[in-house]
């Protein structure tokens, strides 16, 4: 009996702990974004998670695809190479570093939101490092990042021939 009362209330407090990680992770975009007649600015400050954050305006508005660009100063900047043989990316991380430039679109897999961005940035000496970004913390100050919304969903896929994701185009 004891342990069934422990086991509902372990599931209890986990099931709240997620509902409210879900209302969190709503709540960071609020008062951070800006519908434009394109899409939409997004202005993220210290701390926020870019590619989360990303993520969860594709899910919110419910964007079909979509591209972006961005700037702004990071405190953390997680770059990838991506090791075909292996099928996985090496990644490094950069502290403390300026973003000069983000690129990137947003694309639907698996009924989820799929982020494929790149950027470069510069350290305190001016050094450069960049390639496939897999994670951005927003240092002091802001991120800026325009999306550009498409009318059409599109989704990417894993290709067959390079086992990596790809973006599929519509059929014309």
């Amino acid at each position: 009996m004891i342990l069934k009362q422990a086991l509902s209330l372990l599931t209890l407090t986990l099931t709240l702990s997620v509902m409210g990680t879900q209302a969190a992770a709503a709540a960071d975009l609020k008062g951070k974004v800006m519908k434009t007649p394109t899409g939409y600015l997004v202005v993220l400050r210290h701390g926020d998670n870019v590619l989360q954050s990303l993520e969860q305006l594709a899910r919110d508005e419910q964007i079909p695809s979509a591209s972006f660009v961005g700037i702004g100063f990071m405190s953390e900047a997680t770059f990838g190479f991506y090791d075909f043989q292996r099928k996985q990316f090496d990644p490094k991380t950069f502290r403390s570093v300026e973003m000069a430039n983000m690129t990137g679109s947003i694309a639907w897999k698996e009924g989820k939101p799929s982020i494929h961005a790149h950027g470069t940035v510069t350290d305190g000496s001016f050094n450069g490092a960049g390639g496939h970004l897999l994670g951005l913390t927003v240092g002091t100050g802001s991120c800026e990042i325009t999306v550009t919304v498409y009318p059409q969903r599109l989704e990417r896929f894993t290709d067959p021939e390079i086992q990596a994701n790809v973006l599929g185009l519509p059929q014309q």
